[in-house]
């Protein structure tokens, strides 16, 4: 698999604020990746430094295969990393036209481009009359102007109605299928388990998980459990090989396994043991459980 951009220990200070911590991944081609982090973890000051728009304070990033300067390598990258900026008294076309004479690009792209992002209908219409769904599409559009390898994107449906944030996913998800490579920071776990195939998760600048999305969600998920005699419970769910961990929250231990087990299994096991469950369910974590686990840990330590 093509690497498109490597990060190795890239690290940003501020004074004595350490906004980006040793930060080592990689982005191979064809993928939707998210960096996912509440904010203010240095989702933004990371695509800034990959972006050269912030100096780093040490570390290394490499683009491509690394032959490339980092300007050169940024031809081939589209990106929007702050509010739209166009003229607002100039059409949707006169707009992307003025963006083609600033990146050298072929004006012959588009009306393409509009086609993508549901404009070209637009194309005619002033800036000034666009909605701020319809202003982030034509800022996607214009990233695309170039028919970039890499798509990055901070926060794209930022401050849309429900009906923008789903136009703008469905956009990324037809653009991915055309085989751009996208990375997006967001602090919306509903985003990344929708639209990313691969996710970043980082808090207060430390990664905290690197990898597919499907494997972070793929747990082996857990049970609820309640029983009249719950010390009990307690003690023959901590001798249970299958249980990792459990935790107690308002009078139900949420069983949490390391192996793959189904409810009747673990209610044969009690009922011999002696214990009869008043309550019992199973459940798959989902990434927002998987995300609050890992920062949660990352608290405690």
């Amino acid at each position: 698999m093509e690497t498109i951009l490597s990060l190795n220990n890239l690290t940003k200070r501020f004074g004595k604020l350490t906004a980006v911590d040793n930060l080592s991944f990689s982005i191979e081609k064809g993928n939707v990746y998210g960096i996912l982090g509440p904010n203010g973890s240095g989702k933004s000051t990371t695509l800034g430094m990959v972006l050269n728009v912030v100096n780093k304070t040490s570390g290394d990033f490499k683009w491509f295969d690394g032959t490339l300067s980092t300007h050169q390598a940024l031809k081939k990258v589209g990106a929007i990393i702050e509010h739209p900026n166009f003229y607002p008294y100039m059409t949707a076309e006169q707009n992307l036209g003025l963006v083609c004479k600033i990146k050298g690009t072929n004006t012959q792209k588009i009306h393409e481009k509009l086609e993508i992002v549901g404009l070209l209908d637009r194309k005619d219409s002033k800036f000034k009359t666009f909605s701020l769904g319809m202003k982030q599409r034509l800022a996607i559009a214009s990233a695309l102007l170039n028919d970039p390898e890499i798509l990055i994107l901070d926060e794209p449906t930022n401050g849309l109605d429900p009906q923008g944030i789903h136009q703008i996913r469905e956009i990324i998800r037809k653009i991915a299928t055309g085989g751009t490579t996208i990375l997006l920071a967001s602090h919306l776990l509903d985003e990344v388990e929708k639209v990313c195939s691969h996710v970043v998760i980082i808090r207060k600048g430390v990664k905290l998980y690197s990898g597919p999305v499907d494997e972070i969600v793929n747990s082996h998920g857990f049970f609820e459990l309640k029983a009249t005699d719950m010390r009990k419970l307690e003690e023959l769910l901590e001798a249970h090989p299958k249980i990792e961990k459990i935790t107690n929250k308002d009078g139900v231990f949420t069983a949490f396994l390391n192996d793959p087990m189904e409810a009747e299994e673990i209610n044969s096991y009690l009922f011999e043991k002696g214990l009869s469950l008043s309550y019992l369910i199973k459940r798959k974590e989902s990434l927002e459980e998987q995300f609050l686990q890992l920062t949660n840990q990352t608290t405690q330590n």
